[in-house]
């Protein structure tokens, strides 16, 4: 393994629900990137609960501690089929 970890949006959403196993693992981690359509799907996930402003900073919080992967139009074209 190279150190490198990428993470979807089902491990972000168990690290949010209290996953203290996952959020212990990845502090050991040296390089933790997260693609920008991911962070895409956690904004909108925070839109559908009462507590809006909350959810919202605790993303912003998270994401500025890891590597944000830029989408281009081919990842979206794939993500679009997806």
């Amino acid at each position: 393994m190279n150190g490198k970890y990428l993470l979807d949006t089902n491990i972000v959403i168990r690290l949010f629900a209290g996953g203290e196993a996952v959020l212990n693992w990845l502090g050991k981690k040296p390089e933790i990137y997260i693609p920008s359509i991911v962070l895409g799907e956690l904004f909108y996930g925070a839109q559908k609960y009462a507590n809006i402003k909350s959810n919202t900073l605790k993303i912003i919080e998270f994401s500025s501690h890891l590597t944000i992967l830029p989408c281009d139009g081919e990842t979206a074209k794939h993500y679009g089929e997806i």
